[in-house]
């Protein structure tokens, strides 16, 4: 089964920046991403949001780009896009281009990272911008229970706050708390380039490195580690009373981390469990008991640990009949060992997803990337479809009995006075 990610080639230049380069040369565009292993679990509680602060910092201009304007028009005015994204561990800049373009690529997002305008004036702006968005989410129930959700999957850690942060501490950072971020976290050897599409290795490696060759013998910060990850201590349900006409319910376990071999055996459970509309909480709860609109699974891996859930929105008065059938079918998976038809069908589903979607430059330049920069080694698609074969029903049974040892922990969010109901669905 031959897939681009085999051609992944890796070269480490100036400083130790680490470039990823996967040439497709019938492809018309070319994707770029600049990836720093930072994000919301390297923060103090004072900082917290710093490092999805910067990435909003980064798209206000530089030295070759001075204002936000002269940035998106440098990639916008080729028919490109350009975005960012930061999470727990890592901040990705990323555009995609039309082939031509690729040293404009290069050149806008050197010029975000490693030369920011970072204007007092702009950063006063963006404060509010930020806010708005953490109040988006606060007003989205969906977006909420994912909230409340990691606070209770991750007490008293940075795991458990929001990636952006809280108003308080974002109407406290300034200029210079952006650049000493930067001077500590944007370093030659936690910046990984990946470049997916239609280009030649050897010249991106030439353009990247001469980008790169003085920005890295800059003096940088002392560079703190990760928090590392905790067990789970308090109530392991939250409720939050909310006046909405749908109840939203997430519930999980901690799942292995993606160094742990298990992590495969969790892909094909997530998917017997609850992703697309044959798997067994879609067939159950929407398709034979009308309980919901909405239900699936889902898997985050982290460096040391990780969460598989379960995701539904139903009518507030079934929201605990809903819960205690989700998981009735996570613990049936449990119990007996899963047909054969059933999980071959598994398999086919995920492998056949991963090679879909690794159909798109975007998608193959964050596969390779992130992976080197998490892992520092890169899994081909090809390797990834044989360990997803290997898993075996035996497996499954073993690894769904593992997580539910480790403890359900819930978040709801609806017109609710008590929690009894939905405590008593998680020890069942």
């Amino acid at each position: 089964m031959a897939n681009p990610a085999a051609a992944a080639e890796v070269r480490v230049l100036s400083g130790g920046t680490r470039l990823i380069s996967v040439p497709l040369p019938e492809r018309a565009s070319v994707a770029v991403a600049f990836m720093v292993k930072v994000g919301s679990r390297y923060e103090d509680d004072a900082r917290s949001g710093l490092s999805h602060f910067v990435e909003h910092m980064a798209f206000k201009g530089g030295g070759r780009y001075p204002t936000a304007r002269d940035v998106s028009e440098a990639i916008e005015g080729v028919g490109g896009v350009l975005n960012a994204a930061t999470d727990r561990e890592a901040t990705v800049f990323w555009t995609r281009v039309p082939k031509s373009h690729l040293r404009l690529a290069i050149s806008v997002l050197v010029d975000m990272l490693v030369q920011p305008a970072l204007d007092p004036a702009e950063v006063v702006k963006e404060r509010q911008v930020v806010i708005e968005e953490l109040r988006m989410y606060q007003d989205n129930p969906q977006e909420y229970v994912q909230i409340v959700f990691d606070e209770v999957m991750w007490p008293g850690h940075p795991l458990g706050r929001d990636v952006a942060g809280r108003e308080e501490t974002v109407r406290a950072f300034t200029a210079d708390d952006c650049q000493a971020h930067l001077a500590a976290h944007l370093r030659p050897d936690t910046l990984v380039v990946s470049i997916a599409g239609a280009h030649d290795a050897d010249e991106a490696a030439a353009c990247v490195d001469a980008e790169v060759r003085a920005w890295a013998d800059r003096a940088r910060s002392p560079r703190g580690p990760a928090a590392p990850a905790a067990a789970p201590f308090g109530e392991p349900l939250r409720v939050v009373r909310r006046a909405a006409e749908q109840a939203n319910v997430l519930v999980g376990a901690r799942a292995p981390s993606y160094f742990d071999t298990d992590r495969y055996v969790v892909d094909i459970l997530n998917v017997l469990l609850g992703e697309g509309m044959s798997s067994r909480l879609f067939l159950e709860l929407r398709e034979r008991r009308g309980l919901v609109y909405d239900v699936h699974s889902f898997v985050s891996r982290l460096a040391d640990t990780g969460v598989m859930g379960i995701s539904l929105g139903c009518e507030p008065r079934r929201a605990a009949t809903a819960l205690r059938a989700a998981l009735a079918e996570w613990r049936q998976l449990a119990a007996e060992p899963v047909p054969a038809a059933e999980l071959t069908k598994a398999k086919e589903y995920a492998k056949g997803r991963l090679l879909l979607q690794l159909e798109s430059t975007s998608a193959l330049c964050e596969f390779a990337g992130q992976q080197e920069l998490l892992t520092d080694k890169i899994i081909t698609a090809d390797e990834v479809v044989a360990r997803l074969d290997d898993v075996d029903a035996t497996g499954v049974q073993r690894v769904a009995q593992r997580l539910l040892a480790g403890g359900l922990r819930a978040a709801v969010v609806g017109p609710f006075r008590g929690e009894s109901r939905f405590a008593a669905a998680l020890v069942e």
